[in-house]
């Protein structure tokens, strides 16, 4: 069954920058503090819009990541709220270290923009399509990471990130994919969502994935394979009551990311699952490699992230448990 929480399907695509770059503005709205800096991205990481807002709180520190963030952590050090826009490529990819030290050592409330992430970067490559970026920023103490699943839940994730007291990581894409959930819904750092029920497997999956997970179990109930979906949209801290309260009534688990399977969302239920409910768990993500130049959907199939790829593999991992 499908939750109320979500509309399905939307008529409109709508990319999760796009929600980003319009909270920045309501944020900017509500409190004089909130200050955006850019590394050269700014259109394409949406702080435009914010800058054309509020042109003296906008900050433009060139090719310069390890700058934007020390820059960043002496604003929020002396009461500022910053959020930093880069590719995730770039930050974390570039300035790790900076992060680690100035922001998340000292415990700020810095925001940090990670655009363009994963294989839907498409046509720019593999040393643009950050697939490592969720390990990277969960490994480090302080850090909340959050990856929304639509153009709405950005603007709220955005929104809630700009409150929170500590550092807090964003993942953002770049195209246009589907909007399904709702504006009523609340969003809450720590919290997933059960966004459709089911009995025979649970598939937590995160970012625009998450809609694939929905197509896929809605085609696999014509199968008669029961999937309950959950958004883990709240990356960490991560919701363990809403995944056992699912996983109880399952006994089976399969995770689904546009990440690397290893440090990312799957490693991260895994790691969960073993200390407080041992179950068997498929993972659904990057093997152990970069991305290539293509279209976002062939790339999908290639890596087989698509609903048809997807279906597959979960009919092979109930067969597999079912017969043991």
């Amino acid at each position: 069954m499908i939750s109320q929480n979500i509309h399905y399907p939307s008529e409109e695509l709508l990319a999760t920058r796009d929600g980003f770059g319009e909270a920045l503005v309501e944020a900017g709205k509500r409190n004089s503090n909130v200050v955006v800096l850019s590394a050269d991205l700014t259109e394409s990481t949406r702080c435009n819009w914010f800058k054309e807002t509020f042109p003296d709180r906008f900050i433009q520190v060139g090719v310069s990541e390890q700058n934007l963030v020390t820059v960043a952590s002496g604003m929020a050090a002396a009461g500022k709220i910053p959020i930093i826009n880069s590719y995730a490529v770039f930050s974390p990819g570039r300035n790790w270290e900076q992060i680690r030290t100035t922001i998340c050592y000292n415990d700020l409330p810095v925001v940090i923009a990670g655009h363009h992430a994963g294989l839907l970067t498409g046509p720019d490559g593999a040393t643009h399509q950050a697939l490592e970026d969720i390990a990277l920023m969960s490994v480090l103490p302080n850090m909340t990471v959050l990856v929304p699943a639509d153009y709405v839940e950005a603007k709220k994730a955005t929104l809630a990130a700009i409150a929170h007291p500590s550092p807090v990581y964003i993942r953002l894409q770049r195209p246009k994919t589907q909007n399904f959930t709702i504006p009523e819904t609340e969003f809450e750092i720590g919290r997933s969502h059960v966004i459709r029920t089911g009995n025979d497997v649970t598939l937590v999956s995160c970012g625009p994935l998450v809609y694939s997970a929905l197509e896929a179990a809605e085609a696999l109930s014509l199968q008669e394979i029961s999937v309950e979906v959950i958004n883990a949209s709240s990356i960490k801290p991560f919701d363990l009551e809403t995944l056992l309260l699912s996983v109880k009534k399952t006994n089976k688990v399969v995770t689904l990311e546009d990440h690397q399977i290893t440090g990312g969302l799957g490693a991260i239920v895994s790691s969960l699952l073993s200390e407080y409910h041992p179950v068997r768990v498929k993972h659904i993500g990057v093997q152990d490699s970069f991305g290539q130049s293509g279209s976002a959907d062939d790339l999908y199939r290639l890596y087989g992230l698509d609903t048809e790829s997807i279906v597959q593999k979960i009919v092979g991992f109930v067969q597999n448990v079912r017969s043991l």
